[in-house]
């Protein structure tokens, strides 16, 4: 009976381990005091100095960040080599494609290394350091300043430690808030601005399942694209030219041929672009009301326009396959976090928290002195601006559907030096625009955007009050053409001199000053800007004492509860994340199992389908089982599996990492039943979906041909 006992409490501890996600986006500093204890029980087997370290090279000297941070990519070879998501390279294979070389459909493999394609405007930034700054930029920060001047005295400070950290060198310094900007950091980066394409799947692999299986699991999506770091020949940063030479890089991850198995731990190192898990009740009611309804409606028709023009064109299809990528990531993802904020009663959740704080806060005079309006604050912040929010949505989401309107920025330039009569100015802003026309309608359609435009002004002015409203509405729409958007939209596009690239090369031939002041793209768009610029102003008066609100409010959590370690919101700097590999069950007598397999890519297959299409020479493979070394043990070829770890987007191409800290996949999105986990992490549901690192190199090797790319990498079987 005893052992029968110790057996079923075995069970009992085994499936609340197994069901719990592991919450948290660590800075990496940090984490020899609050995580290693934990990391080391699941299984880990490096110390801190192996992940973090200012002395030698470790794990995060071959993590970087991809541009700004929209995702995170990971160096894989002594020579530069690097792996991220394909929807992270999806807008760089899109510039590289045509109808007679279309990437995107058939993908791209560069066998030589000056086969390899630039992408002018891409870089990739390492992390040098990580520096606890607070005290330094609060220095001058005083209790009675106004948001206003607590602001200023923070920049003030930024901005001398930024000088300070970043003189002498060729890094870059930057100093980020923590905490609702109660705590600084000053981070130290190192960026390289010459990244080459190497290869990528065709997008039938590479967005395998598109928009259906987008936040789903079980996944099957080969979703990975690979590039090469290339530095000056002194090893240093430089612009992109021939005589560079690929990176030699510091630290580059051994990639693992291990199987996989559930309760296996995992590790993710990236880039977390911003997540919003102090929001209040109030601010998520926004987003349940506002943010995402809009974002949804908008998007789905202006999303629904452009496929009908992809789906008939290739050409178009090329044009606007990374717009309606971005647009449609996350448009879905709007409706999978409505869902799941109300199925998961988040807002009660919330609250229960806030009547927790509101009992603790009156129990005692200082702390009420303290925090006591924290909320207070934020819910007259968010309760004033709601319309306005409403209207700033629908203003910058539809302007964004007409894109002949964004055409008009090339001409303020040249429409500024034509006013002034100076020649050379004159000479000068036409010249800029011409050396940028071929770039400017490479990815555009006209028939295309005028149906998107019209649908656009028409969905504006029939859900946004009249107040609202920018003025051509009334001064044109009402009064030239009768209420008519069609008509308007139709001459637009007849008159503007930006309607096509023949017609803007004809006018820059020969400008003129009238005929620049008079484009209706001009004075529609000129239009819009005032009344958005109008609309912010107003809304931005209730920033301070949501600012404010926001940083007393996180302040007071910290305090209310210190037993629990919190982590900071993530805002685009590097996090760790730890975890183990899992099954997690997604509702009643349903299991979902922690791998997907190569079968399971072919049975979902649908010939000619858009979403569901594979290479024949892709089945052909499975149905002979050519897995060469790249299948487990246990029979099958992998394809994607499921980790506990927290993750959002920013982290899409992070390095997946076994407790050797070996690379086991690339992290790439998460799972449809914890879409609320950017507000409210769900331990039982939570999963990161992963792309297994032998499915890619299977593809690369086997599928592609490009062995010599996994030769350049540190295999461990």
């Amino acid at each position: 009976m005893r052992k029968i006992l110790s057996v079923l409490f075995i069970l009992i501890i085994s499936a609340g381990f197994r069901a719990r996600a592991d919450e948290g986006m660590w800075l990496l500093p940090l984490i020899e005091e609050l995580n290693i204890g934990k990391m080391t029980e699941l299984g880990l087997k490096l110390s801190v100095e192996d992940i973090y370290s200012l002395n030698k090279a470790c794990l995060k000297d071959a993590v970087v960040r991809m541009g700004r941070g929209f995702c995170t990519g990971e160096i894989v070879s002594s020579q530069g080599l690097l792996l991220t998501n394909h929807h992270c390279g999806y807008g760089f294979i899109q510039t590289h494609s045509s109808v007679d070389h279309d990437y995107l459909k058939d993908g791209f493999w560069a066998m030589t290394k000056d086969q390899e394609l630039p992408n002018p405007g891409l870089s990739v930034s390492f992390l040098k350091s990580i520096e606890d700054v607070t005290d330094q930029i609060l220095a001058n920060v005083k209790p009675d300043m106004t948001e206003a001047q607590r602001s200023s005295a923070i920049n003030e400070a930024r901005a001398a430690v930024e000088k300070k950290a970043g003189e002498g060198s060729n890094y870059t310094a930057s100093v980020s808030s923590f905490y609702g900007g109660n705590y600084f950091y000053l981070l130290i980066y190192e960026n390289y601005t010459d990244v080459r394409l190497v290869g990528a799947p065709p997008s039938s692999i590479g967005k395998f399942g598109f928009d259906t299986d987008n936040w789903e699991w079980p996944r099957h999506t080969g979703d990975f694209s690979v590039f090469r770091v290339y530095s000056g020949p002194d090893g240093k940063p430089a612009p992109y030219s021939k005589d560079n030479i690929p990176l030699k890089p510091k630290y580059w991850f051994p990639v693992s041929l291990k199987d996989l198995n559930e309760g296996d731990y995992a590790m993710i190192m990236g880039y977390p672009g911003g997540t919003q898990r102090y929001y209040t009740s109030y601010q998520v009611d926004e987003i349940l009301k506002i943010s995402n309804p809009n974002r949804i409606k908008i998007r789905g028709i202006k999303q629904d326009i452009w496929m009908a023009d992809m789906k008939a064109d290739p050409k178009i299809n090329i044009q606007y396959a990374s717009k309606y990528s971005g647009s449609s990531n996350y448009w879905k993802y709007s409706i999978g976090q409505n869902n799941q904020l109300r199925n998961l009663n988040v807002i009660e959740k919330k609250q229960q928290i806030e009547n927790q704080f509101n009992t603790w806060v009156n129990a005692d005079a200082e702390r009420k002195t303290k925090y006591g309006e924290a909320l207070n604050m934020i819910k007259r912040s968010i309760e004033g601006r709601a319309e306005y929010q409403n209207a700033i949505q629908y203003i910058t989401e539809c302007r964004s559907g007409c894109e002949i309107l964004s055409f008009s920025q090339y001409g303020s330039g040249l429409l500024t030096a034509l006013k002034s009569g100076d020649n050379e100015k004159i000479t000068e802003a036409t010249k800029g625009i011409k050396d940028n026309l071929g770039d400017l309608y490479k990815d555009y359609s006209a028939p295309t955007d005028k149906k998107s435009t019209k649908a656009m002004l028409k969905l504006f002015r029939a859900d946004v009050p009249v107040k609202f409203h920018p003025d051509f509405y009334t001064t044109i729409v009402d009064k030239k053409f009768k209420g008519s958007i069609d008509k308007f939209v139709d001459d637009m596009f007849a008159r503007s001199v930006f309607a096509s690239e023949a017609k803007l090369k004809a006018f820059l031939d020969k400008p003129v000053l009238k005929t620049l002041e008079n484009d209706p793209v001009i004075i529609t768009y000129n239009s819009i800007i005032k009344n958005f610029q109008s609309v912010a102003a107003e809304s931005s008066k209730f920033d301070s004492d949501l600012t404010t609100g926001q940083r007393l409010w996180v302040a007071a959590l910290r305090e209310m509860t210190p037993e629990k370690t919190l982590y900071p919101d993530a805002n685009s700097t590097m996090r760790l994340t730890y975890g183990t590999i899992q099954d997690y069950d997604p509702k009643d007598a349903v299991t979902y199992k922690y791998y997907t397999t190569l079968q399971g890519v072919v049975d979902k297959y649908k010939p000619g389908d858009y979403e569901f299409d594979l290479p024949q020479r892709f089945i052909d493979l499975n149905n002979k089982k050519e897995y060469g070394r790249y299948a487990s043990p246990k029979g099958y070829m992998p394809a994607c599996f499921l980790t506990t770890n927290d993750i959002t987007g920013g982290n899409s191409g992070s390095p997946v990492l076994n407790a050797n800290g070996h690379l086991i996949g690339l992290a790439f999105d998460g799972n449809w039943e914890a879409m609320s986990g950017d507000v409210a992490f769900e331990p039982a549901l939570q999963r990161c979906i992963n792309v297994d690192i032998r499915y890619v190199l299977w593809i690369m090797d086997i599928y592609s041909g490009a062995k010599h790319l996994v030769d350049e990498m540190t295999v461990v079987e």
